[in-house]
């Protein structure tokens, strides 16, 4: 049986962290508790309108763990009631640590949630001050080991790389962290300098990292992770084996998902939608369509996030014909530059590749 995914997002923040631009608002008892109400309500609607089995559930935000362990499982509760969720399902929340919300993690998983997300960035003090995070390292210690003592084995890292005044030194202590944790996963993004944020209004006043230093603190980044242990599997992503993210695998692979709440988007029979970002387009079921996908441009370039890359028997299998010849010389001329791998099975990005993704992705796809 072929399952899909189902993206919940919780909307609510306890502040606005530096680099932020994600759809959120300060959180208040009162609309969480509203928000929680029309959340199962639109489970229920959704559930009535498609026929679909979930084996990956993502509650993500915002902060999701600002809902509390009992509005949490009220909401898996009902989804439960409302789809068909495999009984091996990956469901997954995000939490940021936290000395002042504290989560009964033992009841969350009893209730079925089995994989923590946990928003770390850093592990050194003066970096989490730099990007306005609201949590100490000891914090984010307490948190993991608290999970690990409730049963939770799968919990992941995020990481930030590229912080103003990160070092070397800095980055190396804050991976060591990670593995000293024993976390299964961990996700380490560059800092992107988005419009609308407190970083962007104060971008010529920051020591941020030119291309090259990026490049370089993420070259470092990837092959010390892997030193630790932690196998890269995406362009930002590294995990144990067999501890890869399955919801997120869902959206490189270019399967199905069903995303609820304001600015969630949604993959359906072949059709691209998404909520509108507002609380108001949302309790008003305001939908906007984006059209067709899961055509072949589209199927790889997310494939090419990945680090097993286009795997050509899949293609085949999804589209009834070879990649072509066309695109196969063009990668070898990127090949020649060390930015794909070119194997008798699959063509994928390298390290290098990784790095100017979008590029290396848009000439590839010029040429299919």
């Amino acid at each position: 049986m072929c399952h899909s995914g189902l993206y919940i997002h919780i909307p609510f923040c306890d502040g606005k962290c530096a680099y932020c631009n994600f759809f959120s608002i300060h959180s208040d008892n009162q609309a969480i508790e509203e928000y929680t109400d029309h959340l199962i309500r639109s489970a229920f609607t959704w559930g009535k309108k498609i026929n679909r089995s979930f084996d990956t559930v993502y509650f993500g935000g915002g902060t999701p763990s600002l809902l509390g362990h009992e509005r949490l499982i009220r909401i898996l509760n009902a989804v439960k009631q409302a789809f068909s969720v495999a009984d091996n399902a990956e469901i997954t929340v995000e939490v940021n640590p936290s000395s002042t919300e504290p989560l009964d993690f033992s009841a969350m998983k009893s209730a079925g949630f089995n994989r923590l997300s946990i928003g770390l960035q850093s592990a050194n003090e003066n970096e989490l001050a730099i990007l306005g995070r609201r949590h100490s390292v000891d914090d984010a210690r307490r948190t993991v080991l608290e999970a690990q003592q409730a049963g939770f084995d799968n919990i992941s890292l995020d990481v930030m790389l590229a912080i103003p005044k990160q070092t070397p030194e800095s980055l190396h202590h804050t991976l060591d962290f990670c593995a000293e944790c024993k976390v299964q996963h961990i996700s380490a993004y560059i800092l992107k300098i988005e419009p609308g944020t407190r970083f962007y209004r104060n971008k010529d006043s920051l020591p941020f990292f030119d291309d090259d230093a990026q490049a370089a603190i993420y070259e470092d980044a990837v092959s010390y992770l892997n030193r630790l242990g932690y196998q890269q599997y995406e362009i930002s992503n590294f995990s144990l084996p067999g501890y890869e993210s399955r919801h997120n695998l869902k959206y490189w692979h270019d399967e199905e998902y069903l995303g609820i709440g304001p600015s969630a988007h949604s993959f359906i029979d072949g059709k691209r939608f998404y909520y509108d970002n507002s609380f108001e387009g949302f309790y008003d079921g305001r939908i906007i369509d984006e059209g067709c996908g899961g055509d072949e441009e589209e199927y790889i370039m997310l494939a090419l996030r990945l680090k097993e890359g286009l795997v050509f028997n899949e293609y085949e299998k999804r589209f009834g014909k070879k990649v072509s010849d066309k695109m196969l010389t063009a990668a070898e001329r990127l090949a020649s530059s060390g930015l794909v791998k070119i194997c008798p099975s699959s063509l994928s990005l390298t390290v290098k590749g990784f790095l100017v993704s979008n590029s290396v992705i848009a000439y590839l796809l010029q040429n299919t």
